[in-house]
Protein backbone atom coordinates (compact mmCIF):
# COMPACT_ATOMS: atom_id res chain seq x y z
CA UNK A 1 0.00 0.00 0.00
CA UNK A 2 1.11 3.60 -0.42
CA UNK A 3 3.70 4.67 1.56
CA UNK A 4 3.67 1.63 4.05
CA UNK A 5 6.23 -0.04 5.53
CA UNK A 6 5.05 -3.33 5.66
CA UNK A 7 7.72 -5.38 6.49
CA UNK A 8 10.64 -5.66 9.13
CA UNK A 9 13.30 -4.68 6.80
CA UNK A 10 11.76 -1.39 6.85
CA UNK A 11 11.84 -0.79 10.24
CA UNK A 12 15.28 -2.68 11.72
CA UNK A 13 18.63 -1.49 12.82
CA UNK A 14 21.16 -2.17 10.72
CA UNK A 15 24.26 -1.60 12.83
CA UNK A 16 23.88 -3.97 15.46
CA UNK A 17 26.18 -4.74 18.36
CA UNK A 18 26.80 -8.64 18.96
CA UNK A 19 29.43 -11.09 20.88
CA UNK A 20 30.94 -14.39 20.10
CA UNK A 21 30.41 -17.30 22.26
CA UNK A 22 33.48 -16.47 24.13
CA UNK A 23 32.80 -13.39 24.77
CA UNK A 24 33.32 -12.76 29.05
CA UNK A 25 30.51 -11.46 31.43
CA UNK A 26 31.57 -8.14 32.05
CA UNK A 27 32.42 -7.31 27.90
CA UNK A 28 28.91 -8.13 27.72
CA UNK A 29 27.71 -6.02 30.37
CA UNK A 30 29.92 -3.44 28.79
CA UNK A 31 28.57 -3.66 25.42
CA UNK A 32 24.89 -3.67 26.55
CA UNK A 33 25.69 -0.19 28.88
CA UNK A 34 27.83 0.92 25.99
CA UNK A 35 24.83 0.38 23.19
CA UNK A 36 22.06 0.95 25.15
CA UNK A 37 20.53 -2.67 24.64
CA UNK A 38 18.77 -4.92 26.77
CA UNK A 39 19.90 -7.93 24.66
CA UNK A 40 22.89 -8.85 22.19
CA UNK A 41 22.82 -11.62 19.43
CA UNK A 42 25.55 -14.48 20.02
CA UNK A 43 27.11 -15.31 16.35
CA UNK A 44 29.45 -18.18 15.46
CA UNK A 45 31.53 -17.78 12.13
CA UNK A 46 31.11 -15.49 9.84
CA UNK A 47 28.19 -14.34 11.48
CA UNK A 48 25.46 -16.54 11.85
CA UNK A 49 23.47 -16.70 15.05
CA UNK A 50 23.04 -19.07 17.25
CA UNK A 51 21.63 -17.50 20.46
CA UNK A 52 20.95 -14.53 22.58
CA UNK A 53 22.36 -12.97 25.72
CA UNK A 54 19.91 -10.89 27.79
CA UNK A 55 19.59 -9.07 30.82
CA UNK A 56 17.23 -11.81 32.35
CA UNK A 57 20.78 -14.33 31.18
CA UNK A 58 22.78 -11.92 33.42
CA UNK A 59 20.93 -11.79 36.75
CA UNK A 60 21.11 -14.53 37.96
CA UNK A 61 24.75 -14.38 38.49
CA UNK A 62 23.76 -11.12 41.06
CA UNK A 63 20.83 -12.70 42.73
CA UNK A 64 22.67 -15.47 43.75
CA UNK A 65 25.85 -13.76 44.63
CA UNK A 66 25.58 -14.10 48.21
CA UNK A 67 24.72 -18.02 48.15
CA UNK A 68 21.52 -17.50 49.65
CA UNK A 69 20.08 -20.38 51.30
CA UNK A 70 19.79 -23.97 50.43
CA UNK A 71 16.01 -24.14 50.16
CA UNK A 72 16.07 -20.46 48.08
CA UNK A 73 18.53 -22.17 45.45
CA UNK A 74 15.98 -25.30 45.11
CA UNK A 75 13.09 -22.97 44.13
CA UNK A 76 14.96 -21.73 41.30
CA UNK A 77 14.93 -23.13 37.89
CA UNK A 78 18.73 -25.55 37.32
CA UNK A 79 19.12 -23.29 34.32
CA UNK A 80 19.54 -20.11 36.51
CA UNK A 81 21.50 -21.78 38.75
CA UNK A 82 23.73 -22.57 35.82
CA UNK A 83 23.60 -18.90 34.37
CA UNK A 84 24.57 -17.99 37.44
CA UNK A 85 27.70 -20.07 37.44
CA UNK A 86 28.37 -18.61 33.94
CA UNK A 87 31.19 -16.69 32.42
CA UNK A 88 30.78 -16.73 28.69
CA UNK A 89 27.76 -15.49 26.55
CA UNK A 90 28.47 -19.49 25.41
CA UNK A 91 27.51 -19.90 28.89
CA UNK A 92 24.66 -17.32 29.37
CA UNK A 93 22.86 -17.53 26.28
CA UNK A 94 19.52 -18.47 25.45
CA UNK A 95 19.66 -20.69 22.54
CA UNK A 96 18.06 -21.33 19.90
CA UNK A 97 17.33 -17.76 19.35
CA UNK A 98 14.20 -16.14 18.48
CA UNK A 99 14.71 -14.49 15.02
CA UNK A 100 12.73 -12.85 12.31
CA UNK A 101 13.49 -12.52 8.57
CA UNK A 102 13.58 -9.32 6.79
CA UNK A 103 10.68 -9.51 4.67
CA UNK A 104 8.61 -10.55 7.81
CA UNK A 105 5.52 -8.48 8.26
CA UNK A 106 5.42 -5.90 11.10
CA UNK A 107 2.34 -7.79 12.51
CA UNK A 108 3.71 -10.83 12.92
CA UNK A 109 6.87 -9.45 14.60
CA UNK A 110 4.83 -7.86 16.89
CA UNK A 111 3.34 -11.32 17.56
CA UNK A 112 6.57 -13.25 18.17
CA UNK A 113 7.51 -10.70 20.59
CA UNK A 114 4.24 -11.25 22.46
CA UNK A 115 4.17 -14.76 22.31
CA UNK A 116 7.87 -14.72 23.43
CA UNK A 117 8.23 -12.00 25.74
CA UNK A 118 11.13 -10.11 24.41
CA UNK A 119 11.99 -6.94 23.67
CA UNK A 120 14.12 -7.32 20.35
CA UNK A 121 14.46 -9.96 17.79
CA UNK A 122 17.88 -10.23 15.83
CA UNK A 123 16.97 -10.58 11.87
CA UNK A 124 18.90 -13.28 10.11
CA UNK A 125 18.69 -14.26 6.22
CA UNK A 126 18.02 -17.44 5.04
CA UNK A 127 20.81 -19.46 6.00
CA UNK A 128 20.92 -17.51 9.78
CA UNK A 129 23.65 -14.83 8.99
CA UNK A 130 22.95 -11.68 10.81
CA UNK A 131 21.11 -8.45 8.95
CA UNK A 132 20.21 -6.69 11.98
CA UNK A 133 17.80 -6.30 15.05
CA UNK A 134 14.62 -5.25 14.96
CA UNK A 135 12.77 -4.01 18.73
CA UNK A 136 9.77 -2.98 20.12
CA UNK A 137 10.34 0.99 19.45
CA UNK A 138 11.02 -0.31 16.29
CA UNK A 139 7.64 -1.72 15.70
CA UNK A 140 6.02 1.32 17.04
CA UNK A 141 7.64 3.38 14.34
CA UNK A 142 4.26 3.27 12.05
CA UNK A 143 2.68 5.40 14.63
CA UNK A 144 4.86 8.25 13.81
CA UNK A 145 3.20 8.49 10.24
CA UNK A 146 1.79 11.81 9.27
CA UNK A 147 -2.26 11.68 9.46
CA UNK A 148 -2.50 13.29 6.07
CA UNK A 149 0.00 10.14 4.36
CA UNK A 150 -2.20 7.97 6.03
CA UNK A 151 -5.40 9.49 4.92
CA UNK A 152 -3.80 9.50 1.60
CA UNK A 153 -3.04 5.79 1.36
CA UNK A 154 -6.75 5.15 2.65
CA UNK A 155 -8.14 7.32 -0.22
CA UNK A 156 -5.90 5.76 -2.91
CA UNK A 157 -6.07 2.31 -1.54
CA UNK A 158 -9.42 1.57 -0.03
CA UNK A 159 -12.07 4.21 -1.05
CA UNK A 160 -11.15 4.17 -4.47
CA UNK A 161 -11.85 0.71 -4.89
CA UNK A 162 -14.48 0.02 -2.44
CA UNK A 163 -16.65 3.47 -2.89
CA UNK A 164 -15.82 4.96 -6.30
CA UNK A 165 -17.55 7.69 -7.38
CA UNK A 166 -20.27 8.51 -8.61
CA UNK A 167 -22.32 6.31 -6.91
CA UNK A 168 -20.56 6.76 -3.53
CA UNK A 169 -18.86 9.93 -1.83
CA UNK A 170 -16.63 9.51 0.55
CA UNK A 171 -14.29 11.88 2.56
CA UNK A 172 -11.57 10.75 4.46
CA UNK A 173 -10.09 12.44 7.78
CA UNK A 174 -7.11 11.67 9.78
CA UNK A 175 -6.35 13.16 13.31
CA UNK A 176 -4.01 11.93 15.54
CA UNK A 177 -4.15 8.19 13.56
CA UNK A 178 -8.16 8.19 14.04
CA UNK A 179 -9.25 7.40 10.49
CA UNK A 180 -13.09 9.24 10.08
CA UNK A 181 -14.60 8.45 6.85
CA UNK A 182 -17.77 10.21 6.37
CA UNK A 183 -21.10 10.55 3.71
CA UNK A 184 -22.54 8.49 1.01
CA UNK A 185 -22.20 4.99 -0.45
CA UNK A 186 -23.83 3.00 -2.74
CA UNK A 187 -23.39 -0.58 -0.97
CA UNK A 188 -23.07 -0.14 3.13
CA UNK A 189 -22.57 -4.15 3.32
CA UNK A 190 -19.09 -3.21 2.47
CA UNK A 191 -18.38 -0.83 5.19
CA UNK A 192 -16.99 -3.45 7.72
CA UNK A 193 -15.08 -4.37 4.66
CA UNK A 194 -13.61 -1.29 4.84
CA UNK A 195 -13.11 -1.00 8.19
CA UNK A 196 -10.98 -4.30 8.46
CA UNK A 197 -8.81 -2.82 5.87
CA UNK A 198 -8.54 0.74 6.98
CA UNK A 199 -7.54 -0.88 10.71
CA UNK A 200 -5.23 -2.79 8.46
CA UNK A 201 -3.25 0.18 7.14
CA UNK A 202 -0.10 0.97 8.98
CA UNK A 203 -0.19 3.65 11.71
CA UNK A 204 -4.28 3.69 12.17
CA UNK A 205 -5.20 4.17 15.71
CA UNK A 206 -9.00 3.50 15.41
CA UNK A 207 -11.67 3.83 12.85
CA UNK A 208 -14.95 6.05 12.62
CA UNK A 209 -17.51 5.56 10.13
CA UNK A 210 -20.58 8.22 9.45
CA UNK A 211 -21.92 6.13 6.01
CA UNK A 212 -25.13 6.56 4.70
CA UNK A 213 -26.38 5.09 1.63
CA UNK A 214 -27.85 8.02 -1.02
CA UNK A 215 -31.22 9.54 -0.83
CA UNK A 216 -33.65 7.97 -3.15
CA UNK A 217 -34.79 10.49 -5.57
Amino acid sequence: MYGTPHIVSDVMTHTVAAVGRRAPFKEIVRLMQDWQVSALPVIEGEGRVVGVVSEADLLPKEELRDEPAEEYRRQRRPADLAKAEGITAGDLMSSPAVTVRADTTLAEAARTMARTGVKRLPVVDAVGMLEGVVSRVDLLKVFLRGDEDIAEEVRREIVAYLFPPPSSAVRVEVHDGVATLTGRVRDTALVPVAARLVRAVEGVVDVRFDLARPAAG
